[in-house]
């Protein structure tokens, strides 16, 4: 059975502050359920549940250099809201950076770093995203839009919505939640992302045979020095974006 696209994973120098940030931008709720990690879910929400996708953050020694392959963008209704939410982002620590292409204001979403670099966009409101929640989508640029939507909604139960040569627009099939979007961009790497995907089997599904599928899909092993003993199993899709494969729950 397909996999649920669960939560996004954001490697952290410091999970609490980077924590505390993300929460007071999404208005959720912050708990951890280990040492140096931290789960931010929406208010009075059993996870996992399709209506979000949630944020995990993960402290490691060195984080490393970002890498803006995979990004969040962030949902507003109106024109006063998205002004109110860039300052509030700018209040908890976040920067503002010029866009490529568009500058001076010449594209109407307004593109931001969090506390530790990483970026992401707090969009215009546009009637597609008006109930995905305060999340979007998730966005990872790629150099193939069609095959990755190909491989995606074949290894999860999200169906494409719209694909094209530069854009491929996927959610989940119950309607509800943000979207996860692939975008043509010139120089897409292949190197390690900040932030990746995690994905669960269904309660009584196998891990292993979830793992063995997703390999016959193009999906390669990673090794990020995580062990045999490790309770997730990490892949990369076929343009190397890292994302995990959690135990069934």
């Amino acid at each position: 059975m397909p996999l649920r696209l669960v939560q996004v994973n954001i490697k952290a120098g410091d999970e609490s502050t980077l924590g505390r940030f993300w929460a007071d931008v999404l208005g959720w709720s912050v708990s951890s359920e280990g040492p140096e990690v931290i789960n931010l879910v929406p208010e009075d929400f059993e996870w996992p549940d399709p209506a979000a996708v949630c944020i995990d953050l993960v402290r490691v020694p060195d984080p490393g250099t970002v890498h803006y392959r995979v990004h969040l963008e962030l949902a507003t209704a109106s024109e006063a809201q998205q002004a109110e939410l860039v300052a509030r982002c700018v209040e908890l620590g976040a920067t503002t950076i010029e866009p490529a292409d568009g500058g001076a204001g010449g594209v109407p979403w307004k593109v931001l770093a969090d506390p530790e670099g990483n970026v992401f966009s707090v969009l215009e409101p546009r009637a597609l995203y008006r109930d995905t929640g305060p999340i979007a989508a998730v966005v990872v640029d790629c150099a193939d839009p069609r095959a990755l939507a190909g491989f995606w909604d074949a290894a999860t139960d999200w169906t494409t919505h719209e694909v094209t040569d530069d854009h491929a627009r996927l959610r989940s099939a119950k309607g509800v939640g943000p979207y996860l979007e692939f975008r043509r961009t010139p120089g897409a790497t292949s190197l390690p992302s900040r932030i990746h995907i995690d994905l669960m089997p269904y309660a009584g599904d196998d891990q292993a045979a979830e793992v063995a599928r997703l390999r016959t899909l193009g999906a390669t092993d990673v090794d990020l020095g995580q062990g045999e003993d490790a309770h997730w199993k990490v892949l990369a899709d076929p343009e190397g974006n890292d994302f995990c494969v959690l135990r069934a729950g």
